[in-house]
């Protein structure tokens, strides 16, 4: 039963970060009272101190929260807009809901970000702009600043991607080219009075990279643009644009000595780490010994796995106290082959290719939190020497399917991909290593 204890455990962790319970559990109105129940603070709004509500939603997991606030505004008049990605949606009556690209934006990108800006164009200190934010937000909205087009965007986000750039990285790029992210959206919402429910899916809950900083100051300038354009060998327009911007030839985004003035409060609602906690929870009523490890795993995906395994061998050999190793984060992949998979797949392979007959009785689970890892329908993989055994059954050899990046397919043919569709969530992923 241990490969079904995986995914049962993998699976309470998604449910603990349900965007539509969370919502519920935070969100309350009681005669024109709106409470927010967070786990540091408690916050109260009197919402008949306002004129008009707007609920904006941005991100892979923004229907579903707008689910949870029609259930909390329930005989409010409101207007609603949520941007999410393709699949990624949910049954709304007060909201519209336009779908688009990711990881790599496109037209409707563009599309969503206009009609946010038309939304929030005669907000005032009489509104209250309730924001849904969570990851994908980077791609889901895009405001090209002046001389750049979505293809520019496009071309940047796949070039790092396929380079192995990560979150941060990639989303200091896309900052400077936007006129939302980076504190972009704060500007927008001009004297309103804005409460944002964000739903984080970076390592570290850093308010300034979940979705680019849509709703906090930025800490990275065009210098830093300028330094990840040179590490990852990008030229052209945008490298000399982050040269006129280090130079002070173009707008900075928003600065902490900036926000001084704005009316406005950030609040993270989940997180990997309430995640973790779910899967510890669901490991301990299976009956296992659960330690979690850390929400904060980065690095290269198959030099990740080596690590964990190193800690299951260790585990397995001395810790007799501890059967389940919980662990999230994200990690990224450098690519170098022309194979389909994702960074939980590679992981798992990674993973699998290191196992040898001492390591019988270690299972290992890898995968996202959103159901999506990389452009495949699966959430992640399975790794144990069973599998191993099964692909050299079938003449399957792990070490040439993971030189060409071709995880996807070397699972799907052993029969060991996760795959849950879209959660409609999203906070990194989860890492799980049972010791039989």
């Amino acid at each position: 039963m241990t490969h079904e204890f995986l995914i049962d455990i993998f699976k309470s962790a998604v449910d603990a970060v349900d965007p539509y319970n969370l919502i519920l559990r935070k969100l309350n109105i009681k005669n024109g009272i709106l409470k927010l129940f967070d786990e540091n603070e408690s916050f109260e709004l009197d919402l008949n101190n306002f004129d008009k509500i707007i609920v904006i939603g941005i991100g892979k997991a923004s229907a579903k929260m707008a689910l949870g606030v029609e259930n909390v505004f329930k005989g409010y008049d409101f207007e609603g807009l949520v941007v999410t990605k393709y699949g990624h949606t949910e049954k709304l009556t007060k909201f519209e809901v336009l779908q688009a690209g990711h990881p790599v934006p496109d037209e409707n990108s563009i599309r969503g970000a206009e009609k946010i800006i038309n939304l929030l164009k005669n907000v005032n200190d009489k509104t209250f702009v309730l924001t849904l934010v969570s990851g994908g937000g980077s791609a889901l909205v895009s405001a090209p600043r002046e001389g750049f087009t979505l293809a520019d965007k496009q071309d940047i986000t796949g070039k790092l991607l396929e380079r192995g750039a990560d979150i941060g990285e990639i989303n200091c790029v896309r900052k400077h080219l936007s006129r939302m992210k980076g504190g972009g959206y704060l500007k927008l919402l001009k004297d309103s009075f804005s409460l944002n429910l964000i739903l984080s899916d970076v390592i570290g809950d850093r308010l300034d990279t979940i979705a680019s900083g849509l709703t906090y100051f930025d800490s990275t300038t065009f210098h830093d643009a300028l330094k990840i354009c040179v590490k990852y060998n990008i030229e052209g327009k945008v490298k000399e644009y982050f040269k006129k911007g280090a130079l002070g030839g173009a707008e900075e985004t928003l600065k902490e000595k900036d926000i001084k003035s704005s009316r406005f409060k950030n609040v993270i609602i989940g997180s990997n780490y309430h995640a973790l906690l779910g899967a510890k929870k669901k490991a301990k009523q299976l009956g296992l010994s659960p330690l979690i490890l850390t929400d904060e795993l980065f690095g290269e995906a198959r030099e990740v796995a080596k690590v964990l395994l190193s800690f299951a061998r260790g585990f397995k050999k001395y810790h007799k106290g501890y059967d389940c190793l919980i662990s999230g984060g994200e990690t990224t992949v450098t690519i170098k082959g022309s194979g389909k998979g994702g960074r939980n797949q590679e992981m798992a392979l990674a993973f699998l290719s290191e196992l040898t007959k001492n390591d019988e009785g270690i299972y290992f689970l890898s995968a996202g939190t959103d159901g999506n890892d990389g452009p495949t329908d699966a959430a992640g993989a399975m790794a144990s020497y069973e599998i191993l055994k099964r692909a050299y059954e079938v003449g399957l050899n792990p070490d040439d399917f993971l030189q060409n990046n071709d995880s996807y397919r070397f699972f799907e043919q052993v029969k060991a991909l996760v795959k849950t569709g879209p959660t409609n969530t999203n906070v990194c992923d989860v890492q799980i290593v049972l010791l039989k």
